[in-house]
C-alpha cells in the first residue's frame, strides 16, 4: 500500500489513517524511529519492551515486588547514600 504525506516546517508528518490502522498504532503511543538501509522504520516502543523482557536477571532483592515498590525502595536507598547531591 502506497500513500503520500507532507512533512511540515516543524518536521512533522501525518500518517495516513489506513496505514495508521493497519500498523495497529494508537494516538499518543510512544514509537521508536530508526533507519535501516536508507528507510525510516516506525516501531511501537511496547514491541521493544516486550522483546527485551526477561533479557536481564532480576536482582533477588526485587523479586516478588511490584514496580512502584522497587522504585520507592531504590530512591530511598539512593538518597540515603547521599548520592542525590
Amino acid at each position: 500500500m502506497i500513500k503520500t504525506a507532507t512533512i511540515t516546517s516543524k518536521r512533522q508528518i501525518t500518517i495516513p489513517a489506513s496505514l495508521f490502522r493497519k500498523a495497529g498504532l494508537t494516538e499518543r503511543q510512544k514509537v521508536i524511529i530508526s533507519e535501516e538501509k536508507g528507510k525510516l522504520v516506525i516501531t511501537p516502543l511496547a514491541n521493544l519492551i516486550e522483546k527485551l523482557a526477561g533479557s536481564l536477571e532480576v536482582p533477588n532483592r526485587w523479586k516478588g515486588k511490584d514496580l512502584d515498590t522497587i522504585i520507592e525502595e531504590s530512591k530511598a536507598e539512593y538518597f540515603a547514600k547521599g548520592s542525590g547531591k
